[in-house]
């Protein structure tokens, strides 16, 4: 039986939360318990250990992956284990296309499954350190990382939800490379005092503009559910980190170009360092 199926069934079969929590430490490898962590002055050493928070569509997977290749760490996405556990034929994978096509979330038992065995997968080869993209979702998924590994960082990406809205329907992936660009080109004016915020869209090159796709989730129904279902769980995890002091909020002043230097900024970093030359 494997590390990941184990630990799914003590999540089912514990009743109270502090058993969970001690039965789901004992599940996860051995490199990543908080035990095994170097202190945080040596963090370059072992890597950061980030997590990334924000609504679907607000741009998480983009400014992980950024950091994740000027620090030298892998970037885990929940969303990308969720898809490719749809694209197998794993027995997760019915169930989870009834959710996701339904814009519910999935629930904390199968992805805690499913992010199990890919830090297993990865301590095996001898990855240090990590940024975690949509996990945790819950104050549940937050209390058992909590009481396995010492989370360095939580950044919360802030953006308003016509913007967010519009970003998610614009979204599209080349169906020959798997890229992902977004054809929405958002300029909304300032109004009222609300600031204004200009989006480029991310354009495909020539030789995968015929060939996007929409995902079968990004309906405006859909969209907003999501976002509707996200707002009402996300406080109770952004309290839970505020209240360790390790909470940073980062409204997205624009697209890429005005939003990269500026989070680069709040983080001390300088995107012109080598691979993991600071920390936070």
């Amino acid at each position: 039986m494997s590390a990941s199926i184990r630990f799914l069934r003590c999540l089912k079969a514990s009743r109270a939360f502090s058993a969970v929590t001690t039965e789901a430490a004992a599940q996860f490898p051995a490199s990543l318990m908080r035990a095994s962590l170097p202190a945080l002055s040596d963090m370059k050493e072992r890597g950061v250990h980030w997590v990334f928070l924000g609504c679907p569509g607000v741009g998480k997977g983009t400014y992980a992956s950024r950091l994740s290749q000027l620090l030298g760490v892998p970037h885990i996405a929940t969303g990308d284990l969720v898809r490719e556990e749809l694209a197998s034929s794993g027995h997760f994978a019915q169930e989870l296309a009834d959710i996701v096509n339904k814009g519910k979330l999935v629930s904390d038992e199968t992805i805690i499954s499913l992010l199990s065995k890919r830090l297993e997968s990865g301590a095996a080869k001898g990855e240090s350190g990590f940024i975690l993209d949509g996990f945790p979702r819950t104050i549940r998924q937050a209390e058992i990382l909590d009481g396995v590994t010492n989370i360095d960082l939580v950044i919360n990406l802030k953006l308003r939800e016509d913007v967010l809205l519009e970003k998610c329907l614009g979204r599209r992936i080349c169906s020959q490379c798997g890229g992902n660009f977004n054809v929405a080109s958002i300029d909304i004016k300032e109004e009222n005092g609300k600031p204004g915020i200009y989006m480029e869209p991310l354009l495909p090159p020539s030789n995968c503009a015929s060939k996007l796709i929409s995902r079968a989730d990004d309906t405006e129904e859909v969209v907003k559910e999501r976002l509707r279902v996200y707002q009402a769980m996300s406080q109770p995890v952004e309290e839970f980190y505020r209240s360790q002091g390790k909470l940073l909020e980062f409204h997205l002043p624009g697209g890429i170009p005005e939003s990269w230097p500026k989070l680069l900024k709040a983080l001390n970093l300088d995107d012109s360092h080598e691979k993991r030359s600071a920390a936070a």
